[in-house]
């Protein structure tokens, strides 16, 4: 099991409730849950809930429950219950025994449908869908009683008995609370608490034909489990009064109560499941765990290390009031993280090759490098120097301008680790393209450093031709190119460079043998990770993040 994460977080309105509840006695212990319906992957939206709900058990004397709402076998599938409790783990938290799933309570939550009816709170609607929509009125208009609210109870439980047997096709008949069509708030005007449905579930399998609303199953389950704060997002508010109306009218065994707190939007990113979905099923992205996706295995996948979400979380806070939150925000987080944890190799992404003419023939030595600059522990690593090197293409120029330090015709430059060197030729293709530079190194300047002390403005890393291995590089950029995407024409804001491919990168050999998932930085580079697409020919390394934002400026200048 995954062990806990301990996080030091600031007081907000919930922990403030809380704690008010602990001081006048009300919980001996404090209860929570995440309850995600597994229709999907989880998002870096979620990723605030469960921090806030797993902290909350971690802080205050208590526990958190992980319950699957599963009450829609049409869009729920074994795959996202077992990505849902990877990604759990994974970002640090875990439920012990207390995983739970909606379908443990159909059988009571039928019996507590039928007390419903026989109490006349409840009745069985013949209306269509639509005739449901229609009637249920607007902002301004009351809703119309349907004609089927009067039967009696004897019909509506013989109807409803009839629906759980599965005599009627789908959308014949809907299970609906006797409220009051004339509420202010339309969640109250008579809601569907069952809907026939005749599909397999990924738990009960074909058992059941009728299946409870979220709205009903919901605050049911809370009861059955004693959790004492149900945390919501604030899109539920207008459901607590429901929420509460059934733990009114139910005999449930405990009366937890719901408090809302506001979801988290980034710029750049659409965290909508039904977009996700769409991107996914039409093909804009490689799947759920795309690096590009906000889903938490994508961000696995790329890279994000999970300490970078918590410690982000902590730092946007838990609020009431729903606001836009910069992505840099999160970016910084990743680096700040990355940049403590990570080990520097060098990569040259798109390789210029040089030659040091006054090196000798068939000779190398191996120079020392750091493993990271800030921790001595990390030790040192060995790379071979030798007569023919890589460097990268943006590190020369032909003809620079003024301020341009790196390699041009007969510039000096500092090679990392290694020595000076000068350019003192250029070979060009046929297209007139620079494939590879002459150049001569100072013997004298070895680690980088001239005994007569001359200065050079540019250190350069770089890779032997002989041991350094070719290498796929993967760059993600945001996935939109509008920091405001539109939910509603989402394609049109999709950004077509949010990747880029570079077939032909060079590692350090022992990058390319080791299978380690680590994310690590290549110097002057970014931060890269090894992806699950590598093969024993080739490494792939996907960009976690570069070492500065440039994205935005990018964006920008249009």
């Amino acid at each position: 099991m995954t062990e806990p994460v301990a996080t030091e977080v600031g007081r907000d309105f919930i922990r403030d409730i809380i704690q008010a509840d602990l001081d006048q006695g009300k919980y001996r212990e404090i209860v929570t849950r995440f309850p995600p319906e597994p229709n999907g992957y989880l998002h870096i939206g979620h990723a605030k809930s469960i921090a806030l709900n797993f902290g909350i058990a971690q802080e205050f004397p208590g526990r958190c429950h992980l319950r699957f709402d599963d009450t829609n076998p049409v869009k729920e599938e074994q795959e996202y219950i077992d990505s849902i409790q990877a990604d759990v783990r994974w970002l640090g938290f875990d439920w012990g025994k207390n995983l739970f799933f909606a379908s443990d309570y159909f059988e009571r939550l039928y019996e507590w449908a039928e007390q419903l009816i026989r109490d006349g709170l409840a009745y069985v609607d013949d209306q269509t869908q639509e005739e449901i929509r229609t009637s249920r009125g607007t902002l301004t208009e009351p809703g119309k009683n349907s004609p089927f609210r009067d039967r009696s109870v004897d019909e509506n439980l013989g109807l409803f008995r009839r629906m759980k047997a599965g005599e009627f096709p789908n959308g014949a008949r809907v299970l609906r609370a006797k409220i009051d069509m004339a509420a202010g708030n339309i969640n109250l005007r008579d809601p569907v608490l069952y809907r026939i449905l005749h599909a397999h579930h990924p738990r009960t399998g074909t058992k059941w034909s009728i299946y409870p609303s979220y709205d009903y199953a919901h605050g049911q389950s809370d009861a059955i489990e004693g959790i004492t704060h149900s945390i919501c997002t604030l899109e539920f508010e207008d459901h607590r009064p429901l929420y509460d109306w059934f733990i009114e009218k139910l005999p449930v065994p405990s009366q937890p109560h719901q408090y809302e707190f506001a979801r988290l939007n980034l710029t750049y990113t659409l965290l909508s499941k039904r977009v996700l979905t769409q991107l996914v099923r039409d093909g804009h992205v490689a799947g759920w765990d795309d690096p590009r996706m906000p889903t938490m295995a994508g961000m696995r996948r790329r890279g994000v290390p999970p300490a970078a979400l918590r410690e982000f979380v902590k730092r946007i806070g838990v609020a009431k009031a729903n606001s836009v939150v910069d992505v840099g925000m999160l970016e910084f987080c990743i680096r700040e993280e990355l940049n403590r944890t990570s080990q520097r190799r060098m990569g040259v992404l798109r390789p210029l090759k040089v030659v040091i003419e006054n090196y000798p023939e068939g000779q190398t030595e191996e120079l020392e490098a750091i493993n990271h600059p800030d921790d001595p522990s990390a030790g040192t690593r060995k790379i071979t120097f030798g007569r023919e090197l890589y460097i990268e293409q943006d590190d020369f120029m032909e003809n620079p301008p003024k301020k341009f330090f790196r390699l041009s015709p007969g510039n000096e430059v500092r090679l990392r680790y290694a020595y000076f060197i000068k350019c003192t030729g250029v070979i060009k293709n046929d297209k007139g393209e620079v494939v590879e530079l002459r150049c001569t190194y100072d013997p004298a300047t070895k680690g980088g450093n001239a005994p007569d002390g001359r200065k050079v403005k540019a250190t350069m890393h770089w890779l032997p031709a002989a041991t350094s291995v070719p290498a796929e590089i993967r760059i993600y950029n945001q996935l939109f190119s509008n920091p405001s995407p539109d939910a509603s024409n989402f394609a049109a804001d999709l950004n077509p460079q949010s990747l880029e491919i570079l077939a032909h990168a060079r590692v350090e050999a022992s990058v390319a043998e080791s299978n380690s998932t680590e994310p690590m930085q290549f110097e002057r580079q970014g931060y890269f990770v090894r992806d699950k697409d590598s093969t024993s020919g080739k490494p792939v390394f996907s960009r976690t993040i570069g070492l500065r934002d440039t994205f935005a400026k990018e964006v920008a200048k249009g």
